[in-house]
């Protein structure tokens, strides 16, 4: 017998693929690309744009300095899917750029703050390169690029500006991340993909939570209306906050009639 949440899961795929399918057509896309990092919610992503477009879908993976189990399991991840993979190795740009930066900003501000710039730097530069490479290969195919960010990162800002945030469509925008657990194993994401501690992978031991300094299963809470501490409450309305102008476009200035005298 088929439980009710099975039946609403599967349900929410079909609705996940069906959209996918949609946006792409009313784009006049052929296809869809994610960059696959090793975690679940890129996992999730590759399993439903395979599903859209099994022969015109793409995963690719994107080692930028990145340790080798997060690249073995973006591996794992594409054969479980049975999704078309490609790899391109960042390394090189990111460190000639890293260079150069580090050389200007040197000459600029006083040396004993260059140190305090060079993380968060570093890690937006990743994230950057990672976004231009997926949207090269997908205007010369004619995809859209698809992203990753799921409803905790979104409304927390934990995302970078143009580069993972930079996208075409974000399916999993609106699922809070013990959803994407339960969309993962129906999707049948290899195990150690669902329980490995959620990571951008910019530096060792970096994880997601220890960054935000507030748990996945906090910010679900706080998003689905169930009480969470203070501190947490806190947190969550700080990094919103913050990050407010990561979710808007540009600000514009407010030109009103042109005064100008064109001759």
């Amino acid at each position: 017998m088929v439980l009710i949440s099975e039946i609403s899961i599967i349900h929410e795929i079909e609705g996940l693929v069906t959209w996918l399918r949609g946006k792409a057509t009313e784009a006049r896309a052929r296809g869809l690309v994610v960059g696959v990092s090793g975690g679940i919610d890129s996992a999730v992503v590759a399993a439903l744009i395979y599903q859209a477009f099994p022969e015109q879908s793409l995963a690719l993976i994107l080692p930028c300095h990145s340790s080798q189990e997060d690249v073995d399991d973006a591996h794992l991840v594409c054969e479980a899917i049975g999704i078309c993979k490609q790899v391109i190795n960042l390394d090189e740009p990111q460190q000639m750029i890293l260079e150069r930066v580090r050389a200007i900003s040197g000459k600029i501000i006083p040396q004993e703050e260059v140190p305090q710039t060079q993380r968060l730097m570093d890690a937006n530069l990743r994230a950057r390169l990672r976004m231009s490479t997926l949207y090269a290969v997908a205007n010369s195919l004619n995809y859209l690029v698809v992203g990753t960010d799921n409803a905790a990162e979104v409304y927390t800002g934990y995302f970078t500006k143009y580069g993972d945030g930079g996208v075409d469509l974000l399916p999993l925008s609106q699922f809070v991340k013990r959803e994407i657990r339960v969309l993962a194993q129906a999707l049948k994401i290899p195990e150690k993909i669902i329980n490995k501690a959620p990571s951008a992978g910019l530096w060792l031991g970096q994880t997601d939570e220890g960054e935000m300094g507030v748990t996945y299963n906090e910010i679900d809470n706080f998003l689905e209306g169930k009480p969470v501490s203070e501190t947490a409450r806190q947190r969550i309305a700080y990094l919103h906050q913050i990050s407010e102008h990561k979710r808007n476009l540009p600000p514009v200035y407010p030109r009103k009639r042109s005064t100008i005298k064109i001759k």
